[in-house]
């Protein structure tokens, strides 16, 4: 509830008397009332009700009040509920908390005691206003280069990057997928000395294998089918800024040999070119592998990969800081408020439980799409548990990454090896994404040409 709303009471009894005397006292406490005689035709009007407490009578006819109570309960389960009866007992009454009631009332009504209800569900939706108010506001505070975090953890890696960031030439940055490495490179450009020239990103998976060396270093005109004029490649168009090469385990063997040439004389050589050409580029490298175990496997160069590794930057899983969820989905739900024009301020205490307790695989990227996706498709002012878990309910669960395999005798071995791979996973996960092989490949911890091959080996391509 904003404050330029007032909270909304949901009133349900069979009969018009309780129906009009509940609504002239709640008018008059200052709450927007609702009245319902029941029958079916409510349960399916719920859901868009949305009110913040329901008054509800026990004894109906068509829908009883515990199945209002109920219903309640499952669409909108952050709603408090109070039922009253005619007929009130004990075992009725134990009945009704356990299910999920915040009172039981006797009729004829105590309206001292309902207006002691009704107050303590308006102060407790104020309680929350002002709660999601001071999480947006220490989101904002917070905020750092893009990054959100309050966790120490995170204040760490904050006060690293600000001391890196005027004096390191190369970085390593190490992290689950998800977890916020191309904002960490952005902010060591942006707090260094090049932070006015070139910051160029490089996905090192999303390149075919055979055009690693021009989209890099460029070619000469002629140099090979197709390549009709000369062209700079990226640490060409980089110079005196810096390059951010993402995915960098992805890189084939070839050309990590020419990469180590230019982070040890600054020169690149273009395809077909006689000469090199000198550059200065600030080289900064992030993986989603354990680059050691790479190397150790024979698949990465060990003297590329402790060039890269002078200073290495270890960003953590969002399941190692859960303190900084609702500060981040606070962040996240300003910006799509924003965006998608709504008047949303925040999520439900059901909804945070469920952000908090959730897994997060695809850690600070999948929560922004659990968010986005919910902002979307909320109609009211705050996430509910109902929204949220209804996408999360849609988002697929990333399977664990296969294991790689130890070093291969021969490429035709390593791509037996990858074929391995179960068909069924691959299936399941490509359908989960609704086709979207760039979303497979994350889910499944691949590169997206790994994942074309084994879709050729599946005959599936």
């Amino acid at each position: 509830m904003s404050e330029d709303r007032r909270p909304r009471l949901l009133v349900v009894d069979d009969e018009p008397g309780i129906l009009a005397l509940v609504q002239r006292f709640a008018a008059a406490e200052d709450f927007e009332v609702v009245t319902r005689t029941g029958g079916h035709a409510l349960l399916t009007e719920l859901p868009a009700l949305k009110p913040d407490v329901a008054l509800v009578d026990r004894n109906m006819p068509e829908v009883a009040g515990l199945d209002v109570l109920r219903m309640i309960r499952e669409v909108d389960p952050d709603c408090s509920v109070i039922l009253m009866t005619a007929y009130a007992t004990v075992d009725s009454a134990i009945e009704a908390v356990k299910l999920g009631a915040l009172d039981y009332l006797s009729k004829p009504l105590d309206f001292d005691r309902l207006r002691e209800l009704l107050n303590t569900v308006r102060h407790g939706i104020e309680r929350r206003r002002r709660l999601l108010a001071v999480d947006s506001d220490l989101a904002s505070r917070f905020e750092f280069c893009g990054m959100v975090g309050r966790s120490p953890v995170m204040q760490d890696l904050f006060d690293m990057i600000r001391r890196l960031a005027p004096h390191a030439r190369t970085a390593l940055i190490s992290g689950e997928t998800g977890t916020g490495k191309e904002l960490v490179a952005r902010a060591l450009h942006r707090l260094g000395p090049r932070r006015d020239r070139k910051f160029i990103a490089f996905n090192c998976s999303a390149v075919v294998e055979t055009l690693f060396e021009s989209e890099l270093f460029g070619h000469t005109r002629g140099a090979f089918t197709g390549a009709m004029e000369a062209k700079a490649g990226l640490f060409e168009l980089a110079d005196g800024g810096t390059l951010f090469l993402d995915e960098v385990g992805e890189l084939p063997q070839s050309v990590q040999a020419k990469l180590l040439r230019v982070i040890e004389y600054g020169e690149v050589q273009r395809v077909g070119a006689a000469e090199g050409r000198r550059v200065d580029v600030r080289i900064i490298a992030a993986t989603n592998r354990q680059l050691f175990d790479e190397v150790v496997a024979g698949r990465f160069r060990q003297d590329l990969y402790y060039r890269l590794n002078v200073i290495e930057i270890g960003l953590p899983s969002l399941r190692e800081r859960p303190e900084d969820i609702p500060y981040l989905t606070a962040a996240f739900i300003k910006e799509f408020a924003a965006r998608f024009g709504k008047a949303l301020v925040g999520v439900s205490p059901g909804a945070e439980r469920l952000l908090h307790n959730a897994p997060w695989p695809g850690n600070v990227r999948e929560l922004r799409n659990v968010i986005e996706r919910a902002c979307m498709l909320s109609d009211g002012r705050i996430l509910s548990e109902r929204d949220v878990l209804s996408v999360l309910g849609a988002v697929a669960p990333c399977p664990a990454p296969a294991p790689r395999p130890a070093a291969p005798a021969s490429t035709d071995k390593a791509r037996e090896v990858e074929a391995a791979l179960d068909r069924r996973l691959v299936e399941q996960v490509l359908q989960q994404v609704g086709g979207n092989r760039s979303a497979a490949a994350r889910l499944l911890g691949i590169s997206r040409r790994a994942l074309y091959r084994r879709l050729d080996s599946f005959g599936l391509r």
